[in-house]
C-alpha cells in the first residue's frame, strides 16, 4: 500500500467539527485580524512555553525577522547560526541587513555545536540562533554559559511543546532563549489550516516592541513610533490553532511511539542509523529522520513502493548560491555536508496505523536485503 509523508486528511477528520464550528464563529463576527481568538492563543501558547508573553505574527519566518528587529540587529551586525536547516534561518538574518554566520553541526542531534557557536563570535555579533532540528531542542544551556551576555533566538519552528532538561528542570521549547519563534505551517505538529506564526519571550520590554513592529510600528492608529510590519495572525488561523493545541501532546506522544517502533525494526541493518535524541530531551518528532548509506538509491526504491520521505535539507545554506557572497566553500562546515547527503525522513504522523508503519519499514528493510 502507498503510505504518504504526512496525511492531513486523516488528523482533520478527528477534529473537524470543533474546528469547522470555531472558524463559523469567526466568520460570523466578522472580525478576522487579531482581536479575542489571537489574544487566546497567545495566552495558550505562552502557557504552553512557560513564558511570560507570545505575541502572535503571519508566519514562521516572520517571527524570526521580528525577533530581531526587537533586538535592533541590522546592518553591519553578524548573527551566528547553523546552515543545517530550513532557508528562513538565514534568510531572514540577510534581509534585516545582517550576515549570517555558519558554524557545523553535531552529527549525531544535527544541532548548532555550541562551542563552535562561542568560538565566531566577535565584536560585530549581535544574537545567536540556534535551532530545535526535527523537534529536539538545541543545547540553549550550553550557548547561554558560553555566551552569557549575547542574545539567544531560539528557531523553535519544528519543536512546540518539546522540552529538555536543564539544571535538573524541564524547560519548554522556547522558555530558556531571550526569544524563542514558532512556526504554525500546516505541516507542523502544530499547524494551522495557512500560515502562522508566534514569538515567545520572558522580556516585558521586547514583547511591547513585538506588539509595534508586526502592526507597522504602532500600537495607536495612525501613529507610528517606528517602521514595522503587516505580520498580524489572522483569527481564523488562531481559532483552529487552538482547537488543535489541547491535542498536541498526545500528537507528540503517539510520534514517539511511532519512532520507538521504527528504531526497533531498524536495529539490526548496518547502513541505516535511527535518530539520536539526546538523554536530556523529549522530541516531538517533527521529523523521523535516518542517516543511510545511498540515500539517494534509497530514495528511488521508496518511491517505487509508494512511500512518501524526503530530504530535510539536500544543500546546506552555506553552499546555496545566494549565498556565494559570504565566501564559504565546500568543507567549511563537513558535518552539515555529509549529514546532507545521507539524512532521508520517513512518515511518523500520528494517524499512521501500524498496516502503515509496517510498509515503511518492510520497503526499507528490502532495499538493504532483509
Amino acid at each position: 500500500m502507498a503510505v504518504p509523508l504526512l496525511d492531513l486528511k486523516a488528523q482533520h477528520a478527528t477534529i473537524r467539527d470543533g474546528v469547522v464550528q470555531a472558524m463559523l464563529k469567526v466568520v460570523d463576527d466578522q472580525a478576522f485580524i487579531l482581536g479575542a481568538p489571537v489574544s487566546a492563543l497567545e495566552s495558550e501558547v505562552a502557557g504552553l512555553s512557560k513564558t511570560k508573553f507570545a505575541i502572535g505574527c503571519a508566519n514562521g519566518t516572520d517571527a524570526i525577522l521580528l525577533a530581531m528587529r526587537a533586538l535592533d540587529i541590522g546592518r553591519g551586525d553578524e548573527v551566528v547560526t547553523t546552515p543545517f536547516t530550513f532557508f528562513a534561518t538565514a534568510g531572514t538574518i540577510h534581509n534585516v541587513g545582517a550576515t549570517p554566520v555558519f558554524v557545523d553541526i553535531d552529527p549525531k542531534t544535527y544541532n548548532i555545536r555550541p562551542d563552535l557557536a562561542a568560538a565566531a563570535v566577535n565584536g560585530k555579533t549581535k544574537a545567536v540562533i540556534p535551532v530545535d532540528l526535527f523537534g529536539q531542542m538545541a543545547a540553549i544551556e550550553q550557548v547561554r554559559a558560553l555566551l552569557p551576555t549575547l542574545p539567544i533566538i531560539e528557531d523553535a519552528a519544528q519543536s512546540i511543546g518539546a522540552r529538555r532538561k536543564i539544571a535538573g528542570t524541564w524547560r519548554m521549547a522556547g522558555e530558556a532563549a531571550t526569544i524563542g519563534t514558532f512556526s504554525f505551517f500546516p505541516s507542523k505538529n502544530l499547524g494551522g489550516y495557512g500560515d502562522g506564526g508566534m514569538i515567545v519571550t520572558q522580556d516585558e520590554s521586547i514583547a511591547k516592541r513585538l506588539m509595534r513592529l508586526r502592526v507597522h510600528g504602532g500600537l495607536t492608529t495612525y501613529l507610528h513610533e517606528e517602521v514595522g510590519y503587516n505580520s498580524r495572525l489572522d483569527a481564523l488561523q488562531a481559532v483552529v490553532l487552538s482547537a488543535k493545541l489541547p491535542h498536541l501532546a498526545g500528537w507528540s506522544a503517539t510520534r514517539r511511539e511511532n519512532a520507538a517502533y521504527y528504531d526497533a525494526a531498524f536495529a539490526d541493518l548496518a547502513d541505516v542509523t535511527t535518530p539520536f535524541i539526546d538523554p536530556a530531551n523529549e522530541s516531538i518528532f517533527n521529523q523521523y529522520t535516518l542517516r543511510v548509506a545511498k540515500r539517494d538509491a534509497l530514495k528511488e526504491h521508496l518511491k517505487a513502493k509508494g512511500i512518501g520521505h524526503s530530504v530535510y535539507y539536500p544543500l546546506p545554506l552555506h553552499l546555496q548560491p545566494c549565498f556565494a557572497y559570504l565566501g564559504y566553500q565546500k568543507g567549511a562546515c563537513p558535518e552539515a555536508e555529509r549529514a546532507a547527503e545521507e539524512v532521508v525522513s520517513l512518515p511518523v504522523f500520528p494517524e499512521l496505523t501500524r498496516a502503515q508503519l509496517d510498509e515503511v519499514i518492510a520497503a526499507v528493510r528490502s532495499f538493504y536485503g532483509k
